[in-house]
């Protein structure tokens, strides 16, 4: 009896250790705040307190958000916009991955790269809009060489301290079980630095969405900062704030995807 008694409960331990699952509810205190702000927000426009000629009431902001995306306009002006901070992110993203790659695997890397790039991130690269106007013109090459430049510094330095803080227990014993030098590349350093990397890459997105803001005031014809100066020309405030909530929507859409893809490729760490 006591035999088959142990045995049962040999066997149920297994799903005894697994830990119960927790349904995913939507915490909705999050949202008290964001709704008492757009509440005091329309409670001042409508009292008078805030003039429409400074800021546009909540409600007026959504008509004016359904008027120009009826009309074509907001679509017209996300695509460009898309489209030059696609570019410049794939650019600065390349450069920031490759030399913090460079600069994280090799001594040698690191003294002829890591010097120069250090010097070049405490410059504020916005305020490098003057030459680069000199250099590149004021038309597409300004604003996506800004989100490049902008995207790049981020990222060497997290792909650069992730391949440094790679577990030295780890490559040890990489090298005792005879990996090679791109084995442990592959299997240790790299999943290694993935966590840090990826920082990089939400960090870089914001960053990227910033240079864009600034870039698009440069003598734009289209794209979401052109909106936004025209109607400033305007003194639409409604399309002004149109512009800006779509600014804060795709810097946390791309946030989102990446927070994403962390859950996705770094299924393997422990929680």
């Amino acid at each position: 009896m006591s035999i088959s008694t142990t045995g049962v409960l040999a066997r149920a331990r297994p799903a005894d250790r697994r830990p119960p699952r927790k349904a995913r509810r939507v915490d909705l205190r999050r949202w008290i705040s964001p709704v008492v702000l757009v509440a005091a927000w329309q409670l001042a426009s409508a009292t008078g307190v805030l003039p429409p000629d400074k800021l546009s009431s909540p409600w007026t902001v959504v008509q004016a958000g359904v008027e120009v995306a009826r009309s074509g306009e907001l679509g017209e002006a996300f695509a460009v916009s898309l489209g030059r901070v696609g570019a410049g992110f794939a650019i600065g993203a390349v450069i920031g991955v490759l030399l913090g790659i460079v600069s994280g695997l090799s001594r040698w890397g690191e003294v002829l790269v890591d010097p120069p790039v250090q010097m070049l991130r405490t410059l504020p690269f916005l305020g490098l809009i003057p030459l680069f106007i000199l250099w590149f013109g004021i038309g597409e090459e300004t604003k996506i060489v800004l989100v490049a430049l902008g995207v790049a510094f981020p990222l060497y330095l997290n792909v650069h301290s992730g391949i440094r803080g790679a577990d030295p227990n780890l490559v040890e014993a990489s090298r005792a079980l005879g990996f090679s030098r791109a084995e442990r590349l592959w299997h240790v350093v790299i999943p290694g630095a993935l966590p840090q990397a990826l920082v990089g890459l939400r960090q870089s997105l914001g960053i990227a969405w910033l240079a864009l803001i600034v870039g698009e005031t440069v003598n734009a014809d289209a794209g979401v900062g052109y909106l936004i100066n025209n109607a400033r020309e305007f003194l639409r405030t409604d399309v002004v704030v149109v512009g800006l909530v779509l600014y804060a929507l795709l810097g946390l859409v791309t946030d989102a995807l990446v927070r994403l893809l962390e859950r996705k490729v770094l299924r393997w760490r422990t929680r």
